[in-house]
């Protein structure tokens, strides 16, 4: 329930703080002291539209905080975890409204969005009045609201789920048939292109590792012929190395006979020799390491290339063929085995609709059902409000064939407002009075099944008075038995029967004017019930019957 409301700077209010309670609580004052103010706040934190205007003259920003006391299992709190928002707690929705127009929003204290808020809101309050369009009136929840209150539940769900069903087989059955239309009409160059892609079979990184081999062989192609040469002069008949081992032999010999003379040739010349030798030993195994087949190389273009044009044939990289060949190998298959596969699938989705449609039908009938007992309960309500010459129908119109995830009915709530009239959509044949006491009939009849944990009402009893404005009074009294009931008022007989009475009031001189909200005692009651009744002038005789009117209805409670 709505357990905190605080404003700052909204048109007339200055700095205003309302605790509410559980129970009907009614809110009342003089026309114009700033009644829908206060209602356009609290629309404000439930993420209605904001708007520049709402900030009080002279303030560059207003803000208005409306917290929530859930229970636990509350659906928001579900809401709030799917977005990341903390939740600890109360739940407290806060609006900025700045005067150049820009709103900020934040839920528990976390930067939000108004879609978020007005997500929220939707599920904490719902608001009713005579030309509001925040009321819950649209025809789209009337089927919600049927299978509430039918406790329809568990039937829903199974339709959703062989909905779920349903749209899975339909979606496969459809993307197959997809698969094999493309293949039957692309069939021929899928054959060709498979043979093709068998036939040269690529492998997983070929083209990378044959690129590698042609570079090197290229290489060693290219430093053959130097080696070659390097060899022939190394080991070739003009190779210096048999004229110079002679030399040192001879040199060897003839040191013998002058011991040191010739170290300095004789060194140098055996490590010459030594170093020829090692580099003869590298040319040869150069040598070796460049042999390569001229065949291999022709080859292994060969099938580089012929691998890229395949490859630039379909428009894939080389190392995508294998994919390619596989994909299109499944194709074949598909359109050899498709129509087989399917006849299956198309079998499965037949099976799927019937056990939707036999889930669907039970549902429909259930809802049948129900709105014979919901379109009695609320007809029950509607003589005491006044609209006794009414009816209220649950309208159901079924098409098997237009299947949805809710089931095959389309529900809205219709009403006839005299004998002998066309009946029609309740927004569209109620007038602004008599919708809002077929909505609180509807209200009472619902209770807390599929409603918001607080409903406010705002001057649902304009233009009646009486037995009527008392039997309103009456039925906002049993709501608020079970759910948070806020009534913005000008009928005595519905102020009476609150648990807790608020009056607006304006204060302050002509340059200056707040709207400001009191609660009131019992002796503060009366007199403003007398004022109710009496008008200006508030007399000994409306005090009486305002003292009347509480006492009545304190015994009645």
């Amino acid at each position: 329930m709505l357990s905190h409301l605080s404003i700052r700077d909204i048109v007339l209010i200055e700095r205003l703080d309302m605790d509410f309670s559980s129970g009907l609580s009614v809110l009342t004052g003089e026309t114009g002291a700033g009644k829908s103010i206060l209602l356009d706040s609290l629309s404000l934190a439930l993420g209605g539209r904001g708007d520049a205007s709402l900030v009080r003259h002279g303030a560059n920003q207003g803000q208005v905080i409306a917290v929530f006391d859930l229970p636990a299992a509350h659906p928001v709190r579900a809401v709030l975890a799917e977005n990341a928002i903390d939740d600890e707690g109360d739940v407290i929705l806060r609006r900025v409204q700045s005067a150049d127009g820009r709103t900020r929003v934040f839920i528990n204290d976390q930067p939000s969005s108004v879609a978020l808020m007005r997500q929220v809101g939707r599920q904490l309050v719902e608001i009713h009045g005579q030309h509001d369009e925040r009321a819950l009136v649209d025809a789209a929840m009337h089927r919600d609201l049927l299978d509430a209150f039918g406790g329809h539940g568990p039937d829903v769900e199974r339709v959703r789920t062989a909905w779920r069903d349903l749209r899975q087989c339909e979606q496969e059955l459809a993307r197959h048939r997809a698969r094999v239309e493309a293949a039957a009409r692309e069939a021929d160059f899928l054959r060709a292109s498979v043979e093709e892609l068998t036939k040269i079979d690529p492998r997983p990184d070929e083209e990378a590792v044959l690129a590698g081999e042609r570079a090197d062989m290229m290489r060693a192609e290219k430093i053959a012929s130097d080696i070659s040469d390097a060899q022939e002069v190394l080991s070739g008949h003009a190779s210096p190395v048999s004229q110079l081992s002679s030399l040192l032999r001879r040199l060897q010999r003839k040191a013998e006979e002058a011991p040191g003379l010739l170290d300095g040739i004789i060194e140098p010349l055996d490590s010459a020799l030594l170093s020829l030798d090692v580099a003869q030993s590298g040319v040869d195994e150069a040598m070796r390491a460049t042999e390569f087949d001229p065949k291999r190389l022709e080859d292994t273009e060969e099938r580089l290339f012929a691998l890229r044009a395949v490859a630039r044939k379909h428009n894939v990289q080389v190392d995508d063929l294998a994919e390619l060949c596989a994909r299109m190998v499944g194709d074949l298959d598909d359109l050899d085995a498709g129509e087989e596969r399917l006849g299956a699938l198309e079998e499965r989705a037949k099976a799927a609709i019937g056990i939707y449609s036999a889930a669907a039908e039970e549902l429909s009938q259930r809802r049948r059902e129900t709105a014979l007992t919901l379109s009695k309960a609320v007809m029950e309500e509607l003589p005491a409000l006044k609209l006794e010459r009414a009816e209220f129908i649950v309208e159901i119109a079924t098409e098997a064939d237009d299947r949805g995830e809710d089931g095959i009915d389309h529900v809205e709530f219709w009403v006839r407002t005299n004998p002998g009239t066309r009946a029609g959509p309740m927004m569209k044949v109620a007038s602004g009075g008599e919708l809002s006491r077929f909505l609180l009939a509807l209200k009472v009849v619902l209770a807390d099944r599929g409603s918001a944990p607080t409903l406010v009402f705002d001057e649902i009893d304009t233009g009646v008075g009486g037995a009527v404005a008392d039997a309103i009074g009456q039925r906002l009294a049993r709501l608020s038995d079970r759910i948070q009931v806020l009534s913005v008022t000008h009928a005595p007989q519905v102020a009476a029967r609150a648990g807790t009475h608020y009056l607006i009031a304006k204060s302050g001189d002509t340059d200056r004017v707040a709207t400001g909200v009191s609660v009131m005692n019992t002796d503060a009651r009366r007199e403003e019930i007398a004022r109710m009744l009496a008008g200006a002038t508030v007399t000994d005789e409306a005090r009486a019957a305002a003292h009347k009117l509480l006492q009545g209805n304190a015994v009645a409670s």
